[in-house]
């Protein structure tokens, strides 16, 4: 049977201090004599006493506690992502709690829910896929703090975003092959019911209205932003697609990850025969020897935005104006991508 956890009448009695004071030293309240004081701490040591916080959150109002919910924290995006939230909350002595959804909107409606009821003081969101947005009506309610992080909204306006440049992004990979030669180029984004997903679909729309290429539709696939969707797709693409294309662009890397298997699988070489670019990148120590060309977004300095933008909110409440701040991306050229082959 484990033991009765140690309360603040059990450090009073062993200081011999009304339960006042322990309060008074913990919280560091009023005046305190030395001798007093180290009696306390002293029994506080000795009892291994840890402070309720929640009972002085229902006082105060306050748990100087926030959170950050993504969509898949197994993704080393998201897990930079969240090292950004982390460093700012802590040298703001704010706590965080980091919580995953697997891209399902129950769970997102599920946690919203229990943290508005455990007085959470603010929440920074990554949005399910086709999420409606109804349960942020719940946040807006209770006047609770929050940011939306890197998706978009539709017809969403009451808090602020912080997002990468996603339409560039696609724009930006699609010119370059473009520029490499490449008529023939096949997008793989994620879904469609993702602002991501989209926008990347539309910078690389944009980029061939700007070269002059009339879009194919057959080159233009959304499916999900998880590896075997990549594999899936890209087999279809090789059976089915005729001519074939000389080159892919993918929505991010997980996606790409699974058209390299693919394209292994059936013996097509990279960029011999087929040239291929993501978005994002993967820290240098899980991919020392970088193979892609790709889209850098910085995942540590978005997190770093948002908590900054929360901290903000916390501190000045609705004086802070609502904003959708576009984070600029950049293009990496590496050994994936080659003029087309001819012959």
């Amino acid at each position: 049977m484990s033991k009765k956890r140690t309360t603040i009448r059990d450090v009073a009695r062993r200081a011999q201090v009304a339960p006042i004071t322990v309060s008074r030293v913990v919280n560091n309240q009023g005046y305190i004599s030395p001798e007093t004081r180290q009696r306390v701490e002293a029994a506080i040591q000795e009892l291994n006493y840890i402070p309720n916080t929640l009972a002085q959150s229902l006082r105060h109002q306050k748990t100087n506690m926030v959170a950050l919910i993504v969509t898949d924290i197994a993704n080393p995006f998201w897990t930079t992502v969240a090292r950004g939230v982390e460093d700012i909350c802590n040298a703001h002595k704010v706590n965080l709690i980091v919580c995953n959804t697997d891209e399902q909107q129950s769970k997102l409606d599920n946690y919203i829910n229990l943290l508005i009821q455990r007085q959470i003081d603010g929440l920074i969101i990554v949005p399910t896929e086709g999420y409606s947005g109804a349960m942020l009506d719940n946040l807006f309610a209770n006047h609770v703090p929050s940011i939306i992080l890197d998706r978009v909204l539709p017809n969403w306006h009451r808090h602020t975003v912080v997002r990468g440049d996603s339409v560039t992004g696609g724009y930006l990979l699609t010119k370059h092959m473009l520029e490499l030669g490449h008529r023939r180029i096949m997008m793989l984004s994620g879904s469609s019911a993702v602002s991501t997903g989209l926008e990347r679909a539309e910078g690389y729309q944009r980029a061939l209205r700007e070269f002059g290429v009339a879009l194919d539709p057959t080159l233009l696939r959304f499916g999900q932003f998880n590896q075997q969707s990549g594999y899936n797709m890209t087999l279809d693409i090789l059976d089915h697609v005729v001519p074939r294309p000389t080159a892919i662009v993918t929505a991010n890397n997980f996606i790409a990850f699974g058209v390299q298997k693919a394209l292994d699988d059936r013996g097509v070489n990279i960029p011999g025969e087929m040239s291929l670019a993501t978005f994002d990148d993967l820290p240098a120590q899980i991919n020392p020897r970088p193979f892609l060309t790709t889209i850098v977004q910085n995942p540590y300095t978005m997190g770093q935005e948002a908590a900054q933008r929360l901290i903000a909110l916390l501190t000045a409440g609705d004086s802070v104006p609502i904003q959708d701040i576009v984070l600029p991306v950049s293009l990496i050229v590496r050994a994936s991508t080659a003029p087309p082959h001819i012959g």
